[in-house]
């Protein structure tokens, strides 16, 4: 008796979870008369339903969602996923971070397909405000939803200088930089250098501070640090590479020289570091492969020399 009561209550619950499924599968097959609120309740009710693994259960609504893009979301896809990203934080974690993700890369995929150029006027005014009440605290999302935002709607200084202006005037691009500057010492401050570095370049704000390079380097943000001094020019490249010559990470100095052209300005920092891993190679005995790496220079091949000796 208790094993039938067992069964019948699993095939219930099954039951129950294939009447979700049909009715997220139909929603999703038409959103022309869904509201995004109704949208981002049945996205999770997809999700927690049924007993696969999370990525399996990601990549398949990953597809449904890119397909019910093209469906006809009410007034276009693009500012339909921007209301979505406002009621997403409602969910809480892990909810808002993945499908927030996953909406702006089912976005991307529409708009890579269609051939989009640009989203309308009302998109675009959308994700502006959307990225304003990110950056000002209002719609708690993380920084990297916020880049995928500036990104995928391709925003620029101006618009936000419209939003902030109301009207288009002269001095509306300063304004913008302005309140960008703000934001951006905001995300300084909290040690969030590669969105604040990421920021700087998209927007082609330029703070010639070589304390941000300092701050970056010293908190070991070498990445943003690259990207900083990518984005500034020779002279950032350059105090880049001593200061790394500085800390005794040989590597990463000749790695920026060699992708910067920065050879002329370091000769001897190209031989150390030739030099340093011919002596790596000889002392495991990988004579062959050590001179073949010197490509004939007559310096490299005479440290090589000395180094198997002293071997």
């Amino acid at each position: 008796m208790k094993s039938v009561e067992v069964s019948m209550h699993h095939s219930k619950c099954e039951e129950n979870i294939c009447q979700t499924d049909s009715i997220c599968l139909h929603t999703f097959s038409d959103l022309s008369h869904v509201p995004p609120a109704a949208f981002v309740y049945l996205l999770k009710e997809c999700y927690i339903c049924g007993s696969h693994k999370a990525t399996h259960k990601f990549r398949v609504l990953q597809q449904q969602v890119t397909q019910a893009l093209y469906n006809s979301p009410q007034p276009d896809a693009s500012t339909f996923v921007a209301q979505c990203l406002y009621l997403l934080p409602s969910l809480g974690p892990p909810y808002t971070e993945g499908f927030s993700h996953l909406l702006l890369s089912s976005l991307r995929r529409v708009k890579t397909s269609k051939s989009v150029l640009s989203d309308s006027s009302d998109a675009r005014h959308h994700a502006v405000q959307l990225s304003l009440d990110i950056l000002a605290g209002f719609v708690p999302h993380e920084d990297r939803i916020l880049i995928k935002v500036l990104e995928i709607y391709d925003l620029e200084l101006k618009d936000f200088g419209e939003a902030i202006c109301g009207l288009e005037h002269d001095g509306m691009l300063d304004i913008a930089k302005a309140h960008m500057e703000h934001y951006i010492f905001n995300f300084i401050k909290a040690e969030s250098y590669m969105t604040a570095v990421t920021l700087l370049e998209r927007f082609q704000i330029h703070l010639s501070s070589e304390s941000l390079l300092v701050k970056m380097m010293q908190n070991n943000q070498f990445k943003a640090a690259e990207k900083w001094a990518t984005f500034m020019g020779k002279p950032m490249l350059c105090l880049l590479v001593q200061t790394y010559l500085d800390m005794k990470m040989l590597k990463n100095a000749y790695n920026m020289i060699t992708r910067n052209n920065l050879k002329q300005e370091f000769p001897y920092v190209y031989h150390l570091y030739k030099e340093s891993s011919l002596k790596k190679l000889a002392e495991k005995g990988c004579w062959d492969i050590a001179e073949s790496r010197t490509n004939k220079d007559r310096q490299l091949l005479e440290y090589l020399i000395l180094s198997i000796n002293l071997c």
